[in-house]
């Protein structure tokens, strides 16, 4: 990062914290590639507190400039106006992700806002903080199309799809994840939006071996694969990603739908369609969700894809 590097990211902070949403929202976002010196960068508004990511090493140098000009950021005009009271950096590219505070301290948990739903965030203690930003549309068009339907919600994470389904009127969800952890933050987060937990779910199992617990509580009219990349000792992308795609029939209800995700850089949407092609042709292609605004990226495909599928 060079100091026009730094000039071009303080612009832009500034802009962005003179009118912060009155959610969270990413506030910049460097791993699109369209910030030429500022590719391993992120900047997040989690309402009252604005956390830095960094996902490569800069050298002590560079990162001293960092610091110095986020901490200049914080006596402007445009931070006050923004009431922030935290200011952290998370350093992704070191073992478990550390964060430091740079202004406050750093909460052990943090709530937030997105489409009138609350969430609970981790920060400080693991990679992840909980919500995965971008995929702020899809959970938008889940809560906007689950009234009445059975969900599965697949590597379920924190449960996101779950509330925003239960929150749109869904009858059931089913949550899966091998992280139990994650799991009873999912349990949290329905609470915190006084969801009825009985019409929720949560299988803390391994998808391969789970089968048949999946298939008893189906048909589902709705379900959702977001898969991470990679999981040690669970779940290739690229291997293993069309085992769940021949499942889908025998899982969905006639007339369901299915929004499969990928969030790999080097593979584009081709990869679902011509999968769900092969190993599901009862299936049919409809959209693509469009990715935020605020995730711009240099390539259309190597951002979130977020696809739509039917019966």
């Amino acid at each position: 990062m060079t100091p026009e590097h730094l000039t071009t990211l303080q612009n832009h902070l500034l802009d962005a914290l003179a009118n912060v949403p009155g959610e969270t929202r990413r506030l910049f976002h460097g791993r699109g590639r369209c910030y030429p010196g500022l590719e391993q960068l992120t900047v997040d508004w989690l309402q009252g507190l604005v956390l830095v990511a960094l996902f490569r090493d800069p050298g002590e140098a560079e990162r001293e400039a960092l610091e110095q000009m986020l901490m200049a950021l914080t006596e402007s005009p445009a931070w006050q106006q923004s009431q922030a009271q935290h200011l952290l950096l998370q350093h992704r590219y070191l073992p478990d992700a550390p964060t430091e505070a740079l202004l406050g301290d750093v909460p052990a948990e943090w709530l937030i806002s997105e489409n009138g739903l609350r969430y609970k965030l981790d920060l400080g203690r693991k990679q992840n903080n909980g919500l995965f930003l971008d995929m702020r549309y899809g959970r938008h068009w889940v809560q906007e199309h689950a009234q009445g339907k059975r969900v599965l919600n697949l590597f379920a994470y924190t449960c996101g799809f779950s509330v925003a389904a239960i929150a749109g009127g869904a009858e059931h969800v089913v949550n899966l994840d091998m992280a139990s952890a994650a799991l009873t933050r999912g349990r949290e987060n329905h609470r915190l939006n006084g969801h009825e937990l009985g019409r929720v779910s949560f299988l803390g199992h391994e998808l391969f071996k789970s089968w048949g617990k999946v298939r008893k509580l189906g048909p589902y009219d709705l379900i959702i694969i977001d898969p991470p990349s990679f999981q040690k000792g669970s779940f290739a992308l690229t291997r293993d990603y069309q085992k769940i795609l021949r499942k889908l029939p025998e899982l969905l209800n006639g007339g369901g739908q299915v929004l499969a995700c990928v969030n790999d850089p080097d593979i584009g949407a081709d990869f679902l369609i011509q999968g769900m092609a092969a190993e599901a042709p009862q299936l049919r292609f409809e959209q693509r969700l469009e990715n935020p605004p605020e995730f711009p990226d240099i390539s259309p495909e190597s951002g979130l894809k977020a696809l739509l599928f039917s019966a």
